[in-house]
């Protein structure tokens, strides 16, 4: 009979179980059959992943345990445990040397998934110790499984509050920028002021005006031009400065 589900085909598993999968991997769960316990479990997460890829544990009625890719017994599952602690250990180290806010984001981005996934093993195992306390071998992988969903938790708070405080110093940064470019333009805008009188004179009337002192009397005509202009544009500063009267309530 060809295989219908993503099971290894040498395990010796109902046909029941097995018409209860479909080559897709689904959510995480435990599936219970005739004293079968086939944990339908997800690899850790790597980036680029558009499917997930299943992990599954196959527990006989006679107790003894398989896996798909990480071997056989119980050490397998605690093997699976081990990528996602290897995982979150990674992304921690990520985090303490992310040195920018794009840095930190990508932390999230690929620490999200992995935490996700840790918290639905957890519930997962919680599970089946709940529905067979007799299986005592799962309580190790139970209590890791929920390590592993507490430090991913911890390092997912600690990475958004570093996030928050480099976004927060770059708001900072931005804010100290732009009072010195707006102190900057008040400067221009006062030389402008300033200067502003003589250039239309000058524009006006022409910087040489003849008026037939230039040899007797040079360069009287041109100084009194000159500070008649700054004496106007020295006006025209304060009024262009003076502070409004305060709003009445």
């Amino acid at each position: 009979m060809a295989e219908t589900t993503i099971l290894p085909a040498k395990w010796d598993v109902p046909q029941s179980l097995r018409a209860r999968l479909s080559k897709q991997v689904g959510r995480q769960r435990e599936i219970v059959d005739d004293g079968h316990l086939l944990l339908v479990l997800h690899a850790v997460p790597r980036l680029g992943d558009r499917e997930r890829r299943g992990q599954f544990f196959w527990r006989s009625p006679d107790g003894n345990w398989s896996s798909n890719e990480l071997g056989s017994g119980v050490g397998a599952l605690s093997k699976h445990i081990d990528t996602f602690e290897n995982a979150i250990v990674k992304l921690d180290r990520q985090a303490e040397q992310a040195s920018s806010v794009d840095e930190l984001f990508d932390v999230l981005g690929r620490l999200a998934p992995v935490r996700r996934t840790a918290s639905h093993l957890y519930q997962v195992l919680y599970q089946v110790r709940q529905s067979f306390p007799e299986y005592t071998e799962l309580i190790n992988a139970r209590d890791r499984a929920y390590g592993v969903e507490r430090q991913a938790d911890l390092l997912q708070q600690a990475t958004k509050n570093e996030l928050d405080l480099a976004v927060a110093k770059r708001a900072e940064e931005q804010a100290a920028s732009g009072h010195r470019m707006a102190v900057a333009a008040f400067r221009l805008n006062m030389l402008v002021a300033f200067f502003f009188p003589v250039a239309t004179l000058t524009a006006v009337f022409g910087a040489n005006l003849r008026h037939g002192l230039e040899e007797t009397a040079a360069p009287w005509p041109f100084l009194v031009l000159i500070g008649i202009g700054l004496l106007l544009g020295l006006v025209l500063t304060l009024v262009v400065t003076k502070r409004p009267p305060p709003s009445r309530q």
